[in-house]
C-alpha cells in the first residue's frame, strides 16, 4: 500500500524536517516501496524511470543508516559509495545528499573527471562518510591511493544501464571488487538488458525487486508527434517551430556532439537564444549551460543523450528530437525530460528516410504508433521535392501517398492543430 506521507516510512526526525524544508510531503511510489526495505538493510534491484524520485529513495536510507551506525570517519575511506554514469548526475545526487543530510553529523563529497583533482583529493583526505563518484575518476584516485573502498558498507549503482551504454561496466566490476564483501548493495536501472541482469545477479544478495517503470507510464503523459522531413530541411523546420513563443523552455536532442554544436550554431545565427551540452564541453561550461537553462536565461538547450537521464530541469515545455536515437530506450528517456514529477509535455521528432528503422523500433518498444504531424515551412517547392513521373509505373499511387507527408510551404501549424493530425505511419 502506498504511504501518504514520509512520516510513516520510519525516517528519523532530521530527515523528515529536511524533506519538509525541501517541500517534499508525499513519497513517490518508488520511495514508498523502497525506503522501509532499505532502512532494514536489504539489497535492492530497482527498475524506475527517470523523474520517479529514486534519488531520494536511496539517499534517505543511506543517510539514516550511516547516522545510526555512528562509525568514526577515516581519511580516504568512505562508508557509502554512490556510482553515477555522468558528471551532471553525480553533481545532482551530491546536491540532494547535502540537502537531505544537513541536519546529520555526516560529510559527503563528489568526484568526477574533467576538472583538476586537487580539491577532490583534499576533501577525501579530510574524511567523508558518503562518496558520490563517476567510475573513471574513482578508479584513477584509487590507483593513486587517495581513496580506498574496503570500508564501503553501502554501495549504490545509479543508472546502471546508462553505465553499460557508456562502456563503464568493466570499471564498475573493478570497483565492486574493492568494496567490502559484507555490504548492502542497491542497483537502479531504467531498463534491464542482459549484461545488467547478470551484474545484478553477481553483486546483489537476495535482493528485493521493485519495478515501477513500465514504458507506458513514461509516455502516456506526453503528447508525441513525428514529422517526416528530409535531412536538409530539418534546420528550416526547427527554426519555424521555435518561432512559436509557447515553446518557452525547449530541449533539442542530437545523436552526436558535432551535431549538437552545429544545431546550436545554426540557432544562434537565426537569432535564437541557445546553448549546447555534450561530453566534449569542459565541466565549467557544462555547469554554466545547465544553470542558464534551468534559470531561464537560455531558452533552448541542444544536447546529446548525456542529458537524457538524471538531469533534473523543471518545466521543460517541449523536447525536440532533431535526430532520432538509434536505441529506442533512449527515446523514452529523452521525452521524459518534459514530463517531470507527474507533469505533461510535448515531444516532437524529426524523421528523415534513414531514420525510419529507428522510429519503427521506438513504436515497437512503446507498443503504439507515434502520431504523424503535418508541417509547412519555407523551402523548395513540392514539385522539386516530389517530381511527377512521366509515366505511372505499378505502385505509383502508393509512392505518391508516402511522399505527401513530406510536402511543405509556409509556417508550421500550431501544436494544438498538429495534435489533431492522425496520418497513418507509412511502415
Amino acid at each position: 500500500m502506498t504511504q501518504t506521507s514520509f512520516d510513516a516510512l520510519g525516517l528519523v526526525e532530521p530527515l523528515r524536517l529536511a524533506l519538509k524544508a525541501e517541500k517534499h510531503f508525499k513519497p513517490t511510489p518508488i520511495q514508498a516501496r523502497t525506503i522501509p526495505l532499505l532502512i532494514q538493510g536489504k539489497d535492492l534491484l530497482g527498475i524506475a524511470e527517470t523523474g520517479s524520485g529514486k534519488t531520494a529513495a536511496f539517499a534517505l536510507p543511506v543517510l539514516q543508516r550511516l547516522s545510526l551506525q555512528g562509525l568514526p570517519r577515516l581519511p580516504g575511506a568512505p562508508k557509502a559509495l554512490i556510482l553515477a554514469p555522468t558528471r551532471e548526475l553525480a553533481s545532482q545526487i551530491s546536491e540532494r545528499i547535502a540537502a537531505y543530510g544537513h541536519g546529520l553529523p555526516l560529510r559527503s563529497t563528489v568526484i568526477f573527471g574533467g576538472v583538476n583533482q586537487h580539491r577532490q583529493v583534499k576533501a577525501l583526505k579530510a574524511g567523508v562518510d558518503v562518496l558520490i563518484a563517476t567510475p573513471g575518476r574513482l578508479l584513477d584516485l584509487c590507483a593513486q591511493r587517495h581513496v580506498r573502498l574496503d570500508k564501503v558498507s553501502i554501495l549504490v549503482l545509479d543508472e546502471a544501464d546508462r553505465m553499460l551504454d557508456m562502456g563503464f561496466i568493466l570499471d564498475v566490476r573493478k570497483i565492486v571488487a574493492q568494496c567490502r564483501r559484507e555490504r548492502q548493495t542497491l542497483l537502479f536501472s531504467a531498463t534491464m538488458p542482459s549484461p545488467i541482469a547478470k551484474l545484478a545477479h553477481d553483486i546483489l544478495d537476495a535482493p528485493v525487486r521493485v519495478d515501477v517503470a513500465p514504458v507506458k507510464i513514461a509516455v502516456d503523459r506526453i503528447e508525441q508527434l513525428v514529422f517526416f522531413v528530409g535531412a536538409k530541411e530539418k534546420r528550416a523546420l526547427l527554426d519555424s517551430l521555435l518561432a512559436d513563443r509557447d515553446m518557452d523552455r525547449v530541449l533539442v536532442f542530437t545523436r552526436t556532439k558535432r551535431g549538437a554544436d552545429r544545431v546550436c550554431r545554426n540557432l544562434l545565427q537565426a537569432g535564437l537564444n541557445a546553448t549546447a551540452l555534450h561530453g566534449n564541453k569542459a565541466q565549467n561550461a557544462r555547469v554554466r549551460a545547465l544553470d542558464a537553462f534551468r534559470t531561464g536565461r537560455v531558452r533552448i538547450l541542444v544536447a546529446t543523450d548525456i542529458a537524457a537521464r538524471g538531469i533534473d530541469v523543471p518545466n521543460i515545455s517541449h523536447v525536440i528530437n532533431y535526430e532520432l536515437p538509434n536505441e529506442p530506450e533512449s527515446y523514452v528517456h529523452r521525452i521524459g525530460r518534459t514530463a517531470r514529477a507527474g507533469a505533461g509535455g510535448t515531444a516532437l521528432s524529426f524523421c528523415d528516410h534513414s531514420e525510419r528503422p529507428y522510429l519503427q523500433a521506438i513504436e515497437q518498444l512503446m507498443r503504439s504508433p507515434v502520431t504523424v504531424g503535418e508541417h509547412r515551412f519555407a523551402g523548395p517547392s513540392p514539385t522539386r521535392l516530389c517530381p511527377k513521373p512521366r509515366s505511372k509505373p505499378a505502385g505509383h499511387a502508393k509512392r505518391r501517398s508516402r511522399s505527401r507527408s513530406r510536402r511543405f510551404a509556409g509556417a508550421p501549424r500550431p501544436a494544438s492543430s498538429l495534435a489533431k493530425s492522425k496520418c497513418a505511419y507509412p511502415h
